[in-house]
Parts: structure tokens; sequence; C-alpha cells
């Protein structure tokens, strides 16, 4: 099991937002795109709508503990794929639990994960 992949260019998060496939929920947005690497790459966005940066840090830091439990369970049906997660001001109310159920139904719903 590798680890994932961080997204931290620019490029990549406009390629996903223009050609990736979007599922949203009042909390969390997903975008999923399949890649040619064979691995892993997530990214995880927040915009100055969620508050200042203490919210907006502590938004992201429940995402990707989400996506740890996630990844955890799922490791091998998610490789080949680039996911970009975009906070929502609902998400600073969630707890990382709730958001693990709402991004494991959002990657089900992509088909990523087959249960």
């Amino acid at each position: 099991m590798t680890e994932p992949v961080v997204l931290n260019q620019n490029t990549d998060f406009r390629r996903l937002y223009k050609r990736g496939v979007s599922y949203t929920n009042p909390a969390l947005v997903t975008y999923v795109m399949k890649n040619r690497a064979g691995i892993c790459r997530i990214g995880v966005t927040s915009s100055k709508k969620i508050g200042n940066a203490v919210q907006r840090n502590t938004s992201r830091r429940k995402v990707r503990a989400a996506f740890a439990a996630v990844y955890k369970e799922h490791a091998d049906e998610m490789q080949g794929f680039d996911l970009v997660f975009v906070c929502r001001t609902r998400t600073r109310l969630k707890k990382s639990t709730a958001l693990e159920v709402i991004m494991t139904g959002q990657l089900k719903e992509a088909g990523i994960i087959k249960e």
C-alpha cells in the first residue's frame, strides 16, 4: 500500500476542476479524475468563505483525517485516481467521522469504492 501523493500545483487543481467529475454535499465537494500514474493523488482546498485562517486550516485538517481513515480501508481501490476535496462552510461544523461517511458515499457514487 503506497501513500497518496499530495497535489500542490495550481495546474493540477485547475485540470481537475475543468475535466474531473464533481460530487457535491453541503459539507464537501469531491472532484474525481482517473490518472495515468497509477497512484492516488489528493488535494484539499478551502476558500475564504469558510472563515479566518484558523477555521480554514481546521477544515482542511478534518478532511485529511477523514481521507486517511477511508484510504486505510480502500487503498487498493483508490490507486490511479486524482481526488480534490473542496471544503465548504459546513465542513468546519462537522467532525471528521461525519466527513468520513460523506466522503465514502461520494467515492462510492463515483465508482471508486465498490461495496
